[in-house]
């Protein structure tokens, strides 16, 4: 054994290579990580609904009319949470709406909210895909 092999073996050095494969280790999980990431972002995108309250009415104590559009994936049910509130913001009305699958990605609607008490607003609480 040289003396340079004694003192790297006293001092705990290494070669220059096991170094290399640690940092190509590091850029090869890097890179799959990366590329999880941009899928999963990616395809959650892609199954997402942007909805959009259009309008309401309130047409009398009891009932409220409420229009919605949405842009959907094609050829998936959508399913839609409704809402009507009071002055006080309390929930007066809500419903739950399933639309079937189309093949046109954007699309408009008019629901009737029914309504426990006299409701000040209506509005799409939420939309998903089924």
């Amino acid at each position: 054994m040289t003396t340079q092999q004694m003192l790297d073996e006293r001092y705990g050095r290494r070669r220059a290579s096991s170094a290399r494969w640690v940092i190509v280790v590091a850029i090869a999980v890097g890179a799959v990580l990366t590329g999880l990431l941009a899928w999963s972002t990616i395809s959650s995108a892609l199954e997402s609904v942007d909805v959009r309250t259009t309008g309401y009415e309130i047409v009398d104590e009891r009932t409220v009319v409420l229009n919605l559009q949405f842009t959907a994936p094609t050829g998936r049910g959508v399913a839609c949470a409704l809402e009507a509130q009071d002055e006080e913001h309390g929930v007066v009305g809500w419903k739950i709406v399933e639309y079937e699958p189309s093949d046109q990605h954007a699309r408009a609607f008019e629901e009737v909210i029914p309504t426990t008490a006299e409701a000040t607003s209506g509005f799409v609480n939420s939309c998903w895909v089924t």
